[in-house]
């Protein structure tokens, strides 16, 4: 099966983070996750333009054959709303100037591709996601964006299909407990 490079983004305005997933035959693996720190723009425009770059960068340094990206959440106030999606639209833009395919994943659809609970915190998925891929404890980094970006990697890696993984599949409760009998607590009959 051919190769498959998954680049994702969480969009942000102080911090993008960025993760970078390699898929052969049907199993995932980090390759690396990072962040952009914008922190040190003032100006809003320069931010922009430092994402266009960056983001060009780790296309042609990874190639990736698709994009996710998580989209921006509909909060209370509204700047922020439209600096976010300005940030999130400069990264769409770096990618499809690069050819690169995108898919765009909401926040809740992530969390719950991963965890089964769209209302999961950030530290719930980056613990999914260090068991999933077996990232050591070292390489997880201090920020989360770079592991949300990986989280929407992974949540498309998902919906690619059904992947190939160490972990059991079920279809349901039913076929848990089917499968799991000795984990089954049975009441006793008086």
């Amino acid at each position: 099966m051919k190769e498959k490079v998954i680049l994702g983004i969480d969009p942000g305005t102080n911090i993008m983070g960025y993760g970078i997933l390699r898929v052969v035959d049907g199993k995932a693996e980090m390759v690396t996750m990072g962040i952009i720190d914008l922190r040190k723009f003032e100006d809003a425009y320069l931010k922009l333009g430092h994402i266009f770059e960056r983001v060009t960068g780790i296309i042609e340094a990874y190639l990736p054959d698709e994009l996710a990206i998580e989209a921006p959440f509909f909060g209370k106030n509204v700047q922020s709303m439209l600096k976010l999606g300005r940030a999130q639209g400069v990264a769409i833009a770096a990618a499809i100037r690069r050819s690169v395919p995108i898919h765009e994943y909401a926040p809740m659809k992530i969390k719950m591709a991963l965890t089964g609970n769209g209302s999961a915190s950030k530290e719930q998925v980056a613990g999914m996601l260090q068991r999933l891929l077996h990232i050591p404890t070292e390489e997880m980094g201090r920020f989360m964006d770079a592991t949300d970006a990986l989280a929407a990697a992974y949540c498309h890696f998902l919906q690619m299909g059904r992947p190939d993984t160490d972990a059991p599949h079920y279809r349901g409760w039913k076929d848990f407990v089917n499968k799991n009998q000795d984990k089954v607590w049975k009441a006793r009959k008086s």
